[in-house]
């Protein structure tokens, strides 16, 4: 039987608590956007003897195209910024450097925040990335190798920023209302997706590349400033928090347990199937985004669209996204708070939508290519629709192990990273022996793995804090 949260009500949206998610809206939007910067500037930077308009660079290069294909043709813009000869090999090192460096740091980050606290933690990893964006320009002058350094410590840094937010969410969200406030600062991500993909070419225009990192890393400062200011790891101890959201959130809080942690259950955990169910969610999860990665390459070899119009196209999605991504939350706390439906079944509702619609759209498309309409709507809603999992799985480490929440979204990530580098392999491979069949053989293998990750989550998944997160165990990390 799950635990029932309280019913009690607090402040709402003028609240302390949702000033945070702001905030770590916002902070989102800075990592994602300076993750990839890179990507848009590298078609500024590198050398090349092709002139091109740079007024359709954010179009025509689209964000997931430039940072998960980095051998595609490279062109030169006249921005009178300097240009550089890296091959693409080279530069796909450059790329996939970050990805290393946030892989090096999840499982670590998420465990320090636990004891040392999410705000520094955090902030630190937002305030070096920024950091590491502005000397970007001036690394590039002096080589390669301290490119790849930079971005390297630079995914190190936002490894740390990732993980770190599901502990402060621990203490400062109250059980109906973590869909809504996880859901927010989730959503900065796709929404800087959006912004980077539309502006970033512009930028690069109109005031040349360097100006791409200039930007984006003082807003990146401008967060950090915020972040140690307003962001306080407890509301027990923040300053500008009033008597009655304090109450409201302590009482919310009451069942789960708040003694400092000293020590990781590792044994308890992986034995824990409710924890594997979330695991596999992730796998499952970020399986699918492969489709996303792949669209304007999709758009551009099916639907036979010219560049400019796939780029317009590929912005589409992450506006979806980012949409379903606040909705699913509001309506997930909706249910909860007017006792509609138990926790267990709102986690489970969500992820089923969030795996099962995608699915649907994916297995769908093959069959409707003569439709360019049904084929549009189709890719924008899968992207849309698999973000409704942010309701479900996504959150459902602070229902079972709130203490090790931050850890053990790091581990999670680990799995949804790992599904990435699998299904990038897997559907080069299928679309490289056939484009006509591949691409059908690729969306139907995205529905098998989403199957599989709904029926393992739908059979194991649950909402109850586990034994093994309730008391203090002295199993050694």
């Amino acid at each position: 039987m799950d635990e029932k949260p309280s019913t009690r009500k607090g402040p709402g949206f003028c609240s302390l608590r949702y000033g945070l998610a702001v905030i770590m809206h916002f902070s989102n939007f800075t990592m994602i956007t300076q993750r990839v910067s890179l990507s848009i500037a590298i078609i500024a930077m590198v050398n090349s003897t092709e002139e091109h308009n740079m007024s359709n660079v954010s179009t025509e290069e689209p964000l997931t195209d430039a940072f998960n294909n980095p051998s595609r043709s490279i062109k030169e813009f006249n921005t009178g910024a300097s240009v550089y000869e890296w091959s693409p090999e080279t530069q796909g090192i450059i790329f996939s450097s970050i990805n290393y460096g946030i892989i090096l740091t999840l499982i670590p980050s998420g465990y320090l925040a636990g004891i040392f606290g999410a705000k520094h933690i955090l902030g630190t990893g937002l305030l070096i990335s920024s950091l590491l964006t502005l000397f970007t320009p001036l690394a590039a002058n002096f080589g390669v190798i301290l490119v790849i350094v930079i971005r390297t410590i630079q995914g190190m840094a936002q490894g740390m920023a990732w993980t770190g937010q599901f502990t402060i969410w621990a203490k400062w969200a109250p059980p109906l209302e973590r869909s809504k406030l996880t859901t927010i600062a989730g959503s900065g991500v796709a929404f800087g997706s959006f912004i980077i993909l539309c502006v970033g070419g512009l930028i690069c225009q109109a005031l040349g590349w360097p100006f791409i990192f200039y930007i984006f890393g003082s807003i990146g400062c401008v967060c950090c400033f915020l972040w140690f200011v307003v962001i306080y790891d407890d509301p027990m101890h923040h300053p500008c928090i009033s008597v009655r959201e304090k109450e409201h959130i302590v009482s919310s809080l009451a069942q789960q347990p708040s003694s400092p942690r000293r020590s990781v259950p590792i044994k308890a955990m992986v034995r824990c199937l409710p924890l594997w169910a979330i695991f596999m969610g992730f796998f499952s999860h970020f399986w699918c985004t492969i489709i996303i990665t792949y669209l304007p390459t999709y758009i551009n070899s099916v639907l036979q669209l010219k560049r400019h119009s796939s780029g317009v196209l590929s912005s589409l999605p992450f506006i979806a996204a980012s949409s379903c991504t606040i909705l699913g939350g509001q309506l997930a706390d909706f249910l909860l708070s007017r006792s509609l439906l138990r926790l267990i079944t709102v986690r489970k509702l969500f992820s089923s939508l969030g795996l099962l619609l995608p699915s649907l759209c994916a297995v769908t498309l093959p069959f409707v290519t003569s439709s360019y309409m049904t084929t549009i709507v189709l890719l924008i809603l899968i992207p849309g629709t698999s973000n409704l999992c942010d309701s479900g799985f996504i959150i459902n480490t602070l229902d079972i192990a709130p203490r090790y929440s931050s850890f053990l979204m790091g581990i999670s990530r680990g799995f949804g990273l790992i599904a990435g580098i699998i299904s990038s392999t897997a559907t080069g491979f299928l679309i490289s022996q056939n484009s006509e069949s591949g691409w059908r053989n690729v969306f139907f293998l995205s529905a098998a793995v989403n199957m599989f990750g709904l029926v393992f989550y739908l059979k194991f998944g649950q909402a109850k804090i586990q034994d093994w997160a309730k008391e203090l165990h002295v199993t050694e990390l």
